[in-house]
């Protein structure tokens, strides 16, 4: 079945000399590997696509029963020029593009989450100052929109102590502003070390419960040590 949809590349992987396998969030169809036959190859625009945090439009062939789809094409839906040019904003967009795929199962089906998660790079895309936030809330989002909505009020979680969410200074405030829906950026939060910590503490425990291997992610563990210099 001829099917098109928009698309996040997550990962790729060499295939052959001449093809690639890569992994997909797609909106309407969840995570999605394809076979790109000669994106390996060094003039093939299709190579150029298929990076990981780049959104598409594509057009393919879809059998549920396949274990790879086959591409027909491709085209960017959303081109990022500061992104690619910029190292912190790349280790943002990097730690949201992992995390979404340790988190997603194949071919289930998150348009809302696929929503949230283009907007939260089209923020790192345009924004300049505290990035931080734009993380967090996604953190906040893919939590709550998998179904398992944090619950500040709680001590622990399947019998693992949580940190104390409002323990900094502006935290609470913040973790009130993802409640309302908002990333908290331009709204005159400050984000204090101590905020930094309690915050980035918080949402990593409930990840690292609900999903096995989160807290290894080499791109998390090289945001954290941008974020700190």
């Amino acid at each position: 079945m001829i099917t098109n949809s928009t698309a996040i590349v997550l990962k790729r992987f060499p295939y052959s000399e001449t093809s690639v396998i890569a992994r997909c969030f797609v909106r309407d169809l969840g995570k999605v590997s394809f076979i790109v036959h000669g994106a390996h190859r060094n003039k093939s625009p299709m190579g150029a696509y298929f990076q990981p945090s780049n959104c598409l439009d594509l057009v393919f062939y879809f059998k549920e029963n396949r274990d790879l789809q086959t591409i027909s094409k491709a085209a960017f839906s959303h081109s990022w020029k500061r992104i690619i040019t910029d190292l912190k904003k790349i280790a943002y967009a990097m730690a949201m593009i992992e995390l979404t795929d340790k988190c997603l199962t194949d071919h289930d089906a998150h348009s809302d989450l696929y929503d949230a998660l283009e907007a939260a790079l089209m923020t790192v895309e345009n924004e300049d100052n505290q990035l931080n936030l734009a993380y967090w809330f996604y953190q906040y989002q893919l939590l709550t929109l998998l179904g398992f909505k944090p619950d500040f009020s709680q001590a622990e979680l399947d019998f693992i102590p949580l940190p104390d969410p409002y323990s900094g200074p502006n935290s609470k405030a913040i973790f009130h502003a993802f409640e309302q829906g908002r990333n908290g950026l331009n709204i005159g939060l400050n984000v204090t070390a101590q905020d930094r910590q309690v915050i980035g503490n918080y949402l990593s425990t409930c990840l690292g419960i609900h999903f096995e291997g989160v807290k290894q992610l080499k791109s998390l563990q090289i945001l954290k040590e941008m974020v700190a210099s």
